[in-house]
């Protein structure tokens, strides 16, 4: 697949920036090579998920709370591409067709440029890359995030990128 630079974001520019891809496809790796500034909102899931397990009963699963993980990420995103700040950078597996529409709507609606940057990696390269950070996803939800993210990148290899987004895609191996 073909490597594209970031995008060029400038103060000022009202962006919606999507980083996705499978998880442990690189996409936290992406997010630390981005300027983050005073205008720019940067979400990750990740560090809700870190105050909750400090406030949930020792010992319980993940997967009993991640809907409210999810939840309160997505209502943060909601919240912070309605709001003021110049660019918001979101990080999502956005594996699934319809999340993807679903955030260019928000970023629509909210009057934002639509910027996809999809980490592209093969199965294997990013099941090594969560258990480098610790955080495996199980192995039917991976299989669900391979085959949705896989046929996604097909569609970008063959040139279909999703309409109303500009389309940057990096690749696991250079980051």
């Amino acid at each position: 697949m073909s490597v594209s630079a970031l995008p060029r974001l400038q103060p000022g520019d009202r962006a919606f920036v999507l980083v996705a891809g499978i998880p442990g496809a690189g996409k936290s790796s992406l997010l630390r090579e981005l300027p983050v500034g005073a205008e720019q909102t940067v979400l990750d899931s990740e560090p809700l998920r870190a105050r909750l397990r400090v406030r949930v009963p020792a010992g319980l699963a993940y997967r009993h709370y991640r809907p409210l993980v999810h939840l309160w990420h997505r209502a943060r995103i909601v919240t912070a591409a309605l709001g003021g700040r110049d660019m918001v950078v979101v990080h999502l597996p956005a594996t699934w067709a319809y999340t993807r529409w679903w955030l260019w709507m928000l970023a629509v609606l909210a009057g934002r440029r639509r910027y996809l940057v999809w980490v592209d990696a093969d199965a294997e390269t990013a099941r090594r890359g969560q258990r480098a950070r610790g955080r495996v996803v199980d192995a039917a939800g991976f299989a669900r995030h391979v085959r949705r993210g896989g046929a996604f990148a097909g569609r970008l290899r063959a040139g279909r990128p999703p309409a109303g987004w500009l389309v940057t895609v990096r690749d696991r191996a250079i980051l």
